[in-house]
């Protein structure tokens, strides 16, 4: 045996000694398979396909057992609900007409389902919202975690309804009955591009609607739209794609609600976020919310110039079904027809923006980060881990000034992550000359961004002003703050892994680029390259905080988390998935290697 082979396996056996995971180990007994598998299945007359296809066929068939015996087990009856409103099911046809600057139509199939507010428990196996942990189970799920802000699913759609409202500055006692119109889960998946909350008087007549909106970006922004305000709805042109199908439908004599607002979020990329909508919305609940009528809305798209853009328009095919008086077979045959229109509904969307771009031509507007009054989207992995540090080092920051300062934290991204307010032992100490300020993050992008600058006014004064991904109440008390009269220390630490962890840091730390919005496929960015920093790169007051006042498991995940999006930048398409995927691709081949 030749020495190179062996000093290479041994050189990866240290690597397994040092570095190595449960996952190598995986990757290990899969080579070890995949090059002496043949000594372990000879069997006697028995192939190793015949084995594999026995072995899955029983497992398939236990899996399917057991959740159709766990299914019949926790279906209910419809929850004692002595309310108004009732579960329902609505199957609807949902259109586009686009009129500006190209003309393009659709016509796909959606299906909604209703609740009331209030309701808890499974209606007839088909339609849950298991609010109370009682283990009722449906078909077509809702979980109030899923909506309006992000998590608080223990609050119940009540509580969160009530609490949202109270963030617009109404009172949740004028609108005592609320129902929701939604794309429920389905086997635990569900793209939900809007749902309505149809909120009634305590005289049960339709006062207002909330309209969350939900872009391809998970994105949301909440419309809290009343009926102070009346428009004329801008009719679709006559199209006998859409004619026969509108056709069909029939709305009730309800009065529908109008109103009109500007358009402040990002949801198509062939529009601007100028520009301003109206809906026309019918109850479906009308009269006195005893009804089992028919969603009937539209929503209508004016361009900043008023050229009428966009009429989107979904309405019921049909009566709506009430799941408690549904049979079997009429259950088995929904469900035939309906299951797959929720998995369909992403797929559809890039296909028509397919269209649009390829075919019509239309320009790409890129997203620009969303504003104040939107949700920004779920953070990554290491947006996670960086958020609980930031909120502890501006915890620190605000603490240690000498400063009167209150500053509340809301953060972004992170479902359940709390709204802190922080002060100062100064304010303690002088609450009549409390200065307050307020910063919201608005997307957990800035975790990531804040760690790339050595200069922490720096990085929020950027992150302010160009990037936009943070909101300040007041921003000139920004400096006293974040202006510190003296640099971090040199790198001091007695662990040789922190030392040669963040002296990589300082050594790959780069400013971020400008996060340039809005731009558009015909466009090219105008900011000038970022001039050589003469100052140098060195330790940031963050990395300061945490080598001095953080424990050794949030070092680690901290130093980790910010290696991975440096190392990403250079090698990986500044992606930390494209790294790890490279990562495994590394380990594979060492495995591979070490198999002799």
């Amino acid at each position: 045996m030749s020495v190179q082979p062996v000093l290479l396996r041994v050189a990866v056996l240290c690597y397994y000694l040092v570095l190595g995971t449960i996952g190598d180990v995986v990757l290990l007994a899969a080579s070890f398979l995949w090059n002496r598998g043949s000594h372990i299945f000879r069997l006697p007359e028995i192939s190793s396909g015949e084995v594999f296809l026995l072995a899955a066929t029983v497992a398939i068939a236990a899996f399917v057992y057991s959740s159709y015996a766990e299914r019949c087990a926790r279906i209910g009856e419809l929850s004692v609900w002595d309310g108004p409103g009732r579960p329902l099911l609505f199957p609807c046809r949902t259109t586009h007409t686009r009129l500006f600057p190209r003309k393009h139509s659709f016509v796909y199939s959606y299906l909604l389902v209703g609740i009331p507010i209030g309701w808890t428990g499974a209606a007839g196996g088909m339609v849950s919202n298991d609010e109370h942990g009682t283990g009722a189970s449906g078909w077509y799920k809702i979980d109030a975690a899923d909506y309006l802000e992000r998590g608080s699913g223990h609050l119940g759609l009540r509580g969160k309804l009530n609490a949202y409202l109270e963030s617009q500055g109404v009172d949740a006692s004028r609108y005592p009955y609320a129902y929701l119109a939604t794309a429920a889960k389905f086997l635990g998946y569900h793209f939900n591009p809007v749902s309505f909350w149809y909120l009634y008087s305590a005289d049960k007549t339709l006062a207002a609607i909330i309209l969350e909106v939900n872009n391809t970006f998970d994105e949301r922004r909440m419309y809290f739209l009343t009926t102070d305000d009346t428009i004329e709805s801008i009719e679709a042109p006559k199209d006998d794609s859409l004619e026969g199908v509108a056709g069909a439908h029939q709305s009730n004599d309800s009065k529908p609600l109008r109103r009109t607002w500007p358009k402040d979020f990002h949801v198509s990329p062939f529009n601007s976020r100028k520009g301003s909508y109206s809906l026309v919305a019918h109850d479906p609940l009308s009269p006195n919310m005893e009804g089992q009528g028919q969603i009937d809305n539209t929503i209508n798209l004016i361009s900043s110039k008023d050229h009428a853009k966009l009429v989107a328009r979904i309405f019921s095919v049909g009566d709506a079904v009430d799941p408690t008086e549904m049979t079997f077979l009429q259950k088995y045959r929904f469900l035939a027809s309906w299951w797959w229109v929720g998995f369909v509904t992403f797929p559809r969307i890039l296909k028509e923006a397919a269209l649009l771009f390829f075919q019509r031509k239309l320009h790409v507007w890129y997203r620009p980060e969303p504003l104040k009054t939107s949700i920004g989207r779920h953070a990554d992995k290491t947006e996670s881990q960086l958020e609980p540090l930031f909120r502890r080092y501006l915890k620190y920051l605000v603490g240690q000034s000498p400063e009167p300062l209150v500053v509340k934290y809301i953060p972004s991204g992170i479902a359940d992550a709390p709204v802190e307010t922080m002060m100062s032992a100064s304010a303690r100490e002088r609450p009549s000359l409390v200065e307050e300020m307020e910063l919201k993050v608005l997307t957990p992008v800035f975790y990531s961004r804040f760690v790339y600058y050595a200069h922490d006014f720096e990085a929020i004064f950027s992150e302010l002003n160009e990037s936009n991904t943070i909101w300040v109440s007041n921003a000139k008390r920004l400096p006293k703050l974040f202006v510190k009269k003296d640099p971090p220390l040199p790198l001091q630490t007695a662990s040789y892994v922190d030392y040669c962890y963040f002296t990589a840091i300082k050594k790959l730390r780069q400013r971020p680029a400008r996060l340039e919005r809005p731009l558009t496929s015909s466009q090219t960015s105008t900011a000038m390259q970022s001039p050589k920093d003469i100052r140098g790169f060195r330790l940031s007051s963050m990395d300061g905080y945490v080598l001095a006042h953080e424990d050794g498991k949030a070092r680690q995940a901290y130093r980790n988390s910010v290696l991975k999006l440096f190392i990403a930048d250079r090698i990986a398409l500044s992606s930390v998935d494209i790294l790890q995927l490279e990562h495994w691709a590394l380990r594979l081949l060492l495995a591979w290697v070490a198999m002799p």
